[in-house]
């Protein structure tokens, strides 16, 4: 049981003797209170609204008399030293030795899993969980939108994981339709066996590309792109063969790449799988009689409720042809059936809302309860990322720009010279830029991207989280001390010792909100303050010519920082660096 859970238990067990309420139900109503820079302040507070049923934002005249008759009942014991009251609120301060003490070995004690113990997820649900994440399009340029879907279901994969879900990694790639009648009928024409084995992405966008230019201007190569896929939906080997090594090529190059990123699949999947399927779909809808025929001639589900279309699902084409949603569908039916998921997460841009609103309400419409699981994140937009070269092709672009300007400015800095690889390191510190700039706000937010503003290293940037990570790193190892024993937590009493333990205290609230919502702004935001707290202490508690009682407590708190930042950062999808 982590630190903060103790004294949330302690201070519950006396309120629930004067309130006659059950601990369980308090204990989530005291929570942390953020580190105020103003102002030493106590360590956690109840809202009295939260036990007495008065809305929180509009407290009753009388709050403010409750709160003192509670506090009036309540006493100082060896764990909390000091109760007071706030606007409507009670404030509880810990013994500040015992705040040192609990802090600093719970983290030591815990490792990765500080703030995951904490008894604030001992109601969630530990099932089987999917996410289905990335996505591309075979052939097709690598969007800034897959960028951000791929960096998000990462991160939300590692906090499933280590909250103890399983989880399955999904990549349902785009790898069928029109595309690929194009691709078919314009490698005969443009491509080149080297070139396909040398560098796959490229050389089918550049196909790609000529045979889309190629085919408006021509009848004959558009006429060739419709014949191809039509073998290809027949079934016909040669046209399978073909289509098999497009997308073998693409997706070793993709494993590539995500490699880079720290991101790995357990499946790639892809609408292609779902081709046969969909029209067992089709059939389970006919049986069911949702299947309706409307004006237009298309095939659709009727959502309204009133039977009248005025809300609707379109299923399939006049032409009787398949579409993404039936292809969803066949999907989402298939994965049940293989994976036996308790929770589905979707991580797409948010033009695809609509669609799987739709996709939900048809599958509850079918009697799949267990769409009542399934989950859309939808993110916005990024606008104005471009390299050096002009707009964003493929990851690879982003991946390299990120490294060569994290190089340029380490060179500028002149400390790539201690540094065994720089360019790898460069690579890292790029990367934690790239997603500290994307998960700081709100992820359905379109922003704009600004390499300069990504790569500070002061600030609240992915640099200055490496930077803080590699700075405490650095003040350890040549500290010369090594390992620590015990310490003497009064050596830890200044406020920003204080300040640090009392943000460390709140980290499994933040994971909690994390959690529930998916938003990773909450640890970024946390990791930052933590980062700012540690640059603070940093300055003002030197290891180096303090007594040797001193500088091992304060190499403790240190170690606890930077203990807690790395594993942040790794949730986030961010490998720490100990040397830049």
């Amino acid at each position: 049981m982590m630190a903060a859970c103790q004294f949330r238990r302690v201070i519950a067990a006396q309120i629930s003797k004067v309130l006659g309420q059950p601990e369980e139900t308090l204990i989530k109503s005291i929570s942390a209170i953020p580190v105020s820079r103003k102002q030493p302040s106590s360590d956690f507070q109840l809202f009295i609204s939260s036990v007495t049923g008065s809305p929180h934002d509009f407290p009753r005249p009388d709050t403010q008399a409750e709160t003192q008759r509670l506090v009036d009942k309540l006493q100082c014991d060896a764990v909390v030293s000091e109760i007071s009251t706030g606007h409507g609120a009670i404030n509880f301060k810990i013994n500040r030795e015992l705040l040192a003490k609990a802090v600093v070995q719970q983290v030591a004690e815990d490792g990765p899993a500080y703030g995951f113990r904490s008894e604030l997820f001992s109601g969630l649900p530990k099932g089987k969980t999917i996410v289905e994440f990335s996505s591309p399009n075979i052939a097709k340029r690598f969007h800034v939108g897959h960028l951000r879907s791929t960096i998000i279901g990462n991160f939300i994969a590692n906090l499933k994981e280590a909250l103890g879900c399983q989880v399955t990694r999904l990549n349902y790639l785009g790898d069928w339709g029109m595309q690929f009648g194009l691709l078919g009928a314009g490698f005969q024409n443009f491509g080149h066996e080297e070139k396909l084995k040398a560098n796959p992405l490229q050389h089918l966008f550049d196909i790609y590309v000529q045979v889309n230019k190629a085919s408006e201007e021509d009848e004959s190569i558009k006429n060739a792109a419709h014949e191809f896929l039509r073998k290809l939906e027949g079934g016909d080997s040669q046209a399978l063969a073909i289509w098999q090594r497009f997308r073998d090529f693409s997706i070793t190059e993709y494993i590539r790449t995500y490699k880079r990123l720290g991101v790995h699949f357990d499946e790639f999947s892809g609408e292609s799988f779902y081709q046969q399927k969909t029209q067992d779909v089709l059939q389970l809808l006919r049986n069911k009689g949702l299947l309706r025929t409307s004006v237009k001639g298309t095939g659709v589900v009727d959502l309204s409720g009133q039977g009248d279309l005025s809300s609707h699902a379109t299923i399939v084409r006049s032409n009787g042809t398949s579409l993404y949603i039936t292809r969803d569908l066949a999907a989402a039916i298939d994965r049940k059936s293989k994976y036996d998921f308790d929770t589905m997460i979707y991580v797409t841009d948010k033009s695809q809302q609509t669609h799987f609103q739709h996709l939900f309400e048809v599958l509850r419409l079918m009697g799949c309860d267990w769409a009542d699981g399934c989950r859309h994140v939808p993110f916005g937009l990024v606008k104005g990322m471009k390299t050096r070269k002009g707009e964003v092709v493929f990851l690879e672009d982003v991946l390299d720009e990120a490294r060569s300007r994290m190089l340029q400015n380490m060179i500028s800095a002149k400390t790539t010279k201690e540094l065994e690889d720089p360019e790898g390191t460069a690579e890292k510190v790029g990367l934690a830029a790239l997603i500290v700039q994307d998960f700081k706000g709100p992820l359905l937010s379109d922003y704009q991207f600004d390499w300069d503003r990504a790569l500070q290293n002061r600030g609240d940037t992915g640099v200055f989280l490496q930077y803080t990570h590699a700075r405490l790193h650095s003040l350890d190892r040549m500290s010369g001390y090594g390992e620590l024993n015990d310490f003497n937590p009064s050596c830890l009493q200044e406020p920003q010792a204080i300040s640090i333990l009392q943000h460390l205290l709140r980290y499994d609230e933040v994971i909690n909100k994390s959690s529930e919502d998916l938003q990773p702004k909450h640890i970024v935001n946390y990791l930052l303050t933590l980062s700012h707290l540690a640059a603070l202490a940093h300055k003002t508690l030197p290891v180096k010519g303090s007594t040797q009682e001193v500088a091992e407590a304060r190499l403790h708190l240190f170690r606890t920082v930077y203990s807690v930042l790395g594993n942040g950062m790794r949730i986030l999808g961010i490998a720490p660096v100990s040397k830049m």
